[in-house]
């Protein structure tokens, strides 16, 4: 497996950027030089996110999302260790 997360990559199963793999091994998103937890999908070569927008749904049941452009960081969560 490649040490460099894709240029694209979406949560939404539906979409044709969804790695389910990808996803399992945990993919961070740097957006602006801040760490965000809410990326619901990524373009490092278009510079933009789509971040969920609270907890508001649209008519299909998936989250309503921003769309905001700017400098995109994936990375690879390091795994967690069973260790206190």
């Amino acid at each position: 497996m490649t040490d460099t997360p894709p240029d694209r990559l979406a949560a939404n199963p539906n979409s044709p950027f969804y790695d389910e793999k990808m996803l399992e091994r945990g993919v961070g998103v740097r957006f602006k030089g801040v760490d965000k937890t809410n990326v619901e999908e990524y373009c490092v070569s278009e510079g933009w996110v789509r971040l969920s927008a609270g907890k508001t749904l649209d008519r299909a049941g998936n989250p309503m999302t921003v769309k905001l452009k700017g400098t995109v960081e994936p990375y690879f969560r390091e795994p967690e260790t069973g260790e206190a």
